[in-house]
């Protein structure tokens, strides 16, 4: 360590070969390549002779290496989130090709028309019909729970829903 601090490379090299299984294998944990673990490792024992001065003797000279192994991961972590984020973008050019596929207002209008000629076709149904299908299609309900809501058997809502949309079908495409 006195010769590693006082600027031999030497002394940092031996202090590399006692500490760099440990901290590959910490970094390797991490990020779960040996390619990548290797390049942060050897990040790491850059980063550690870079601040050599800093380091405080009081302290665990692998503890101290393990932190920069720690901060390293993370400066790892965040690259590969941006580039991750990044390789979904597309360049500034072809950004401007790309068609917007949001319903312009002639198809929102079509489809509004659509919703309400359903709605309105489903408000002539007979109620034994129109409240099966509500409650299953719209509420959510299971078959049980509308049989049991309208106190019919599980087989009358299931018939009920099945004439319901029969009934639907005809006046929607006639």
């Amino acid at each position: 360590m006195r010769s590693a601090l006082s600027g031999g490379q030497d002394g940092f090299r031996v202090l590399m070969q006692r500490h760099r299984e440990a901290i590959f294998r910490f970094v390797r944990g991490y990020v779960g390549e040996d390619s990548e673990a290797m390049d942060l490792t050897q990040d790491c024992f850059v980063a550690a002779f870079a601040a050599l001065h800093r380091y405080d003797l009081q302290r665990s000279f692998r503890s101290w290496l393990l932190r920069i192994a720690v901060n390293k991961c993370h400066d790892w972590n965040r690259r590969r989130t941006v580039r991750r984020f990044f390789t979904f973008a597309l360049p500034e050019e072809e950004a401007f090709r790309v068609p917007d596929t949001a319903p312009g207002p002639e198809e929102n209008l079509a489809s509004a028309m659509e919703v309400a000629r359903i709605n309105a076709a489903i408000a002539e149904l007979p109620a034994n019909l129109k409240e099966p299908l509500l409650l299953c299609a719209i509420e959510g309900f299971s078959q049980d729970e509308t049989a049991r809501v309208l106190g019919v058997s599980r087989k009358a809502v299931e018939t009920r829903i099945y004439r319901a949309r029969q009934k639907l079908s005809q006046v929607l495409q006639g």
